[in-house]
């Protein structure tokens, strides 16, 4: 187990699978907290932005004043992992969203909204990121967006078998496409903890 002692990370409380995440990070050893204000923010060194509906999150985040703060603090290198849904809302640039749906940004990539479908289309695979090591990651996609391309500076830890691209990593930004708090994966999970611990040296 990964030590993770008087890590404070937060989840974004607005909407979608938040609980989940607060499991995980507990389980890894960290005070996690649930952010829904500016000054929730502010008492923590990096943010799970979770899975749920991208579109309801963006609009919150503006209801309860969270955009700005969220994007300020992206630009001073706060470490956060988006998945799912979290992962659009990171993203830079995307294609299929509703219309006047805004992202917070920092991540240099193209995200397709949905995908893989609906609800109905949701798959399981066993995918391989070398960077995590054995064994492969089974990986749940709900809804799915999908990096259709990104940046120079974005690292690409893992693509579907049709070379498809589902995780990224640019800096202190992780995303992924799927889920990986639902079935019990907690590498990624770790990954960014580490994320956390390196920017709080």
């Amino acid at each position: 187990m990964v030590t993770t002692s008087r890590l404070r990370v937060g989840v974004l409380a607005l909407q979608g699978d938040v609980r989940e995440h607060v499991r995980v990070l507990a389980d890894r050893g960290a005070e996690a907290s649930l952010v829904r204000r500016p000054a929730e923010l502010a008492g923590v060194d990096g943010l799970v932005i979770p899975g749920g509906e991208s579109s309801v999150i963006d609009k919150l985040s503006r209801a309860f004043g969270m955009r700005t703060p969220i994007q300020d603090a992206i630009s001073a290198g706060m470490p956060m992992y988006g998945t799912c849904a979290g992962l659009i809302l990171l993203a830079d640039r995307i294609t299929d969203g509703i219309e006047g749906q805004q992202t917070f940004g920092g991540l240099d990539a193209t995200v397709r909204r949905n995908a893989f479908g609906t609800q109905v289309d949701s798959f399981e695979v066993d995918l391989d990121v070398p960077v995590l090591g054995e064994p492969p990651v089974h990986a749940v996609f709900i809804r799915a967006p999908l990096v259709e391309s990104v940046g120079p500076g974005v690292e690409i830890l893992s693509r579907l078998a049709d070379h498809r691209i589902v995780a990224v990593r640019q800096g202190p930004l992780l995303g992924t496409a799927f889920h990986p708090e639902v079935t019990g994966e907690h590498r990624f999970h770790e990954m960014f903890l580490d994320m956390v611990r390196d920017r709080s040296v």
